[in-house]
Order: C-alpha cells, then sequence, then structure tokens
C-alpha cells in the first residue's frame, strides 16, 4: 500500500486540478489539504514528510473530487480569507474576491480623515465581509449592515462573532435601505458602502462554471445591463447621506461611465471617481455628497 506523505499530496492534487483545469490549482491543493489536515498552509511545507493517516485521506479525497468538478474551495473548507480576516462562508453567500479589498481600503481611509463615532451602511453585505474588514480597522466605526437574504446574514452574524465585532456590527433583514428606519436608528450615514449585484445577463451565460453553478444567482444577476440594483441605491441614496458623506460602491469592469452618469444626474454629488482595479478594469467608484 502507497505511504500518502503530505509532499506527495500537494504534487498530485495540485496536478489533478490542473488536468480538470481548476484556477490556481496549486493555491487550491494547499487550501484542500490545509482543511483535511487541520494545519496551516504554512505547515504543510514545514511537514513535508509527515505520513498522512488513511481518515484524513478519506476526507481529502472526497474534497479534491468535488474540487475537480469546479465546486468552490471557499465552499469546501467552509471558510477564506479577505482583508487579512479569516471568515466563514457558506454557498448561501457570495465568496468575497480581493478586487472588493480595494473598496474597503478606500473606505478605511476616507473614515480614517474624519473624527468621533463614524456611522456607516453596508447594503447587500451577504458573508459580512465589507461590514467585519471596516469595524475590524476602525473603532470608531458603527455599521449598519442589510442583506435581504436571511441565510446569508446567518453567515455575517458568525463572522461578526468570530471577530468580536457585536457592539460594532449591527445586521437587519431586508431590501437595501428598506430595514434602516430613520431616527429609530440612524437619521444619516457617513458612508454608505456596497458590493451588489452588478452581472448583466448576457455577461452571467458566460461566468466560470465555478460561478454560475455554484455561487448564488440573487448575488450576481442584476437585469440587461448589470445595474439594476445600482440605480436603486442612487435613487434613494439623499436621504441616508449626511452632507460632506460618501457613497463607495463596487462595479463591473465597464460600468463607469454609466455609474458616473447616474450619480451626476442626481445633482447630489460634488467629486465623483472612479478606480480601477490591478487588473486595469473599473471597480469601484466614491461620490462625495455635498456639503450644502
Amino acid at each position: 500500500m502507497q505511504t500518502w506523505t503530505i509532499q506527495k499530496l500537494l504534487n498530485w492534487t495540485t496536478e489533478y486540478l490542473t488536468n480538470k483545469g481548476v484556477d490556481s490549482p496549486r493555491l487550491s491543493a494547499e487550501l484542500l489539504l490545509s482543511h483535511a489536515l487541520g494545519l496551516k498552509r504554512i505547515e504543510l511545507y514545514t511537514q513535508f514528510d509527515k505520513q498522512v493517516p488513511q481518515q484524513q485521506l478519506d476526507l481529502l479525497h472526497d474534497l479534491v473530487k468535488h474540487a475537480g468538478m469546479h465546486e468552490p474551495v471557499a465552499y469546501l473548507t467552509g471558510g477564506t480569507e479577505f482583508y487579512s480576516l479569516q471568515l466563514d462562508i457558506t454557498a448561501d453567500c457570495l465568496i468575497p474576491r480581493s478586487e472588493t479589498e480595494l473598496l474597503v481600503q478606500r473606505a478605511i481611509e476616507f473614515l480614517r480623515t474624519r473624527s468621533g463615532v463614524q456611522y456607516i451602511c453596508d447594503l447587500c453585505t451577504g458573508s459580512g465581509c465589507i461590514a467585519v474588514a471596516i469595524a475590524k480597522n476602525c473603532p470608531d466605526a458603527r455599521v449598519t449592515a442589510t442583506d435581504i437574504s436571511a441565510a446569508a446574514l446567518e453567515v455575517a452574524s458568525r463572522n461578526v462573532k468570530k471577530h468580536h465585532l457585536t457592539e460594532h456590527v449591527r445586521l437587519l433583514c431586508g431590501d437595501l435601505f428598506e430595514p434602516v428606519i430613520q431616527q429609530l436608528d440612524v437619521n444619516q450615514f457617513d458612508l454608505i458602502a456596497c458590493n451588489p449585484p452588478y452581472v448583466s445577463m448576457a455577461e452571467y451565460k458566460k461566468l466560470d462554471k465555478n460561478v454560475k453553478d455554484y455561487e448564488p444567482a440573487s448575488a450576481l444577476l442584476a437585469g440587461a445591463d448589470g445595474l439594476d440594483v445600482h440605480r436603486r441605491i442612487i435613487d434613494k441614496v439623499y436621504d441616508f447621506l449626511k452632507p460632506g458623506a460618501a457613497l463607495m460602491l463596487e462595479i463591473g469592469y465597464a460600468q463607469g461611465p454609466a455609474v458616473r452618469e447616474l450619480l451626476e444626474q442626481t445633482g447630489t454629488f460634488a467629486e465623483i471617481k472612479i478606480e480601477k482595479d490591478f487588473q486595469d478594469n473599473d471597480r469601484v467608484v466614491t461620490a462625495i455628497k455635498m456639503s450644502s
């Protein structure tokens, strides 16, 4: 009977996932093996020659089989890393992407220019990744996070508790601003952030199998041009923003001009900025509400 060491398993799993056309096969192999063995990724490399017992081999076999069918590794392991934070993830919510970290970074930078307690609204919070990352890095932040999916909010609640932020993040179930009661909750916010659904119907049909077949369509699809949710947010946002406050939205790779036009048409914002991600695609729009 063959003896399987960590090194052999890493090499075999990487080759298997490569042949199946899985993205980032080496990273995926490391994450699956780490999960199966209960080790950190770095520990795999410090225990290369460790023999893996049969029970863990069986678990890894099942994980690799599903990964080879392009089921996302984050769903298989039940977690992912976002903005240097470990988050719980289930198929009830979208898997946080590295591109969304740009929105979080700009939000933190904006909040650090202001003094005192800052009130933030995170719409379409999903796993709570944006709310948790902001609250973890801004002690004065008080975040209200909303989502229409009760199942996604269960995941967000776990992540809020995991990072000891229950005093800083409040979760509300409902559609966009609908569960936010002004005056009773917060009258107006210093920052409204959102990574909304922004995939058009045509784009959705072309998505990779690991996205289209496994991630929730409701967190991706947004009408014919992918801007249905952006329109609804921009239409309502005026009443929820303080003067001088910021609206930050994630957008699709070519949606910058259209979203800028939507924002300009409101006559609400003194400054509108479109930023590109590390792949040179439109990714984050920041709009500052006029001071008066």
